[in-house]
């Protein structure tokens, strides 16, 4: 890997971590998400960062993408239990981490230590050449033995330049098959879900996260304040994903999202939708970035 790209996603991840860290410190009853979701992507940037997504909170039996609207009045409640996922870039070099909380009771916390030994399993034994199904065996292992089942269908990724998923993925199971491998220099992103429930997510509402996706359909695009709506996102954003809320600089003065929702009908932006579990079991989830080395990997989050 070149010097200057390395030194990017160091810089990368010594801000999500940070940014992560400081956002855990917000979780607290009566806080709304909004409050928290700005806040850490304050800090990113005056660290010198930018986000790579919009910050996600995700509570409980929800597994992963939600961001607030720019109304948002959603709040922390005593109990939950949140997944906070944060993602930084430099000049497009991603990091990408995620923590979970119990806020204010510590009912789950064996559930949260199943997701984080997980995650240290696999980072123990990450290195280049490595079956990605070795490293869904130790997170299914992991989790299992300590009475809780991995989420099969949601898997850590590859990361590149201005690409969040990149192509390889990393399995929270054994039984996954990938013709892939991690190489050295490859930056991965490993994320173990833990659960109560059966160890699916099933799509669900909008997330309020969006991304600009087939760009040949913009020729469907008739009226010229929503053409222009779609230049300007499509400017600022391109392969990155972005929030509803991020946008509402855009818009008309007093406008909804539903310009967003035409953009998306018309399929030239999607939504994606947020991940349930699918029997409603409660979901831990912890998130490291680490580039491969020649003899393991090195964590950058």
């Amino acid at each position: 890997m070149d010097e200057t790209i390395y030194q990017a996603y160091k810089q990368a991840g010594h801000i999500a971590k940070e940014a992560r860290d400081y956002g855990a410190s917000l979780l607290k009853p009566n806080t709304t998400y909004l409050q928290i979701a700005t806040a850490i992507e304050a800090r990113i940037q005056e660290r010198g960062g930018r986000p790579a997504f919009p910050v996600n909170i995700a509570c409980n039996s929800l597994a992963a993408h939600y961001t607030p609207t720019y109304n948002d009045t959603m709040t922390i409640k005593p109990g939950d239990v949140v997944k906070l996922d944060v993602g930084v870039h430099i000049n497009g070099y991603i990091a990408d981490t995620a923590v979970t909380v119990e806020v204010a009771t510590h009912k789950h916390d064996a559930l949260i230590k199943a997701s984080s030994d997980a995650l240290d399993a696999a980072i123990a034994h990450m290195k280049p050449n490595i079956p990605p199904s070795d490293i869904g065996r130790l997170v299914e292992e992991t989790i299992t033995s300590q009475g809780f089942k991995p989420i099969e269908n949601l898997m850590g990724h590859s990361i590149t330049q201005y690409e969040l998923h990149s192509g390889l993925s990393i399995p929270n199971i054994a039984t996954y098959v990938s013709r892939g491998r991690p190489h050295e220099g490859d930056v991965i992103a490993i994320e173990p879900f833990a659960t109560t429930g059966s160890g699916r997510v099933v799509s669900g509402e909008g997330s309020n996260i969006y991304l600009c996706a087939d760009s040949l359909k913009t020729r469907f695009i008739r009226d010229r304040a929503l053409r222009l709506l779609y230049d300007r996102i499509h400017t600022r954003f391109t392969t990155l994903s972005f929030a509803s809320r991020w946008c509402h600089p855009f818009l008309p003065q007093g406008s909804s999202d539903l310009p967003l929702r035409r953009l998306a009908r018309l399929g030239v932006i999607k939504e994606y939708p947020q991940f349930r579990e699918e029997r409603d079991g409660m979901v831990a989830q912890r998130e490291h970035t680490v580039i491969i080395t020649k003899d393991g990997c090195e964590v950058i989050t």
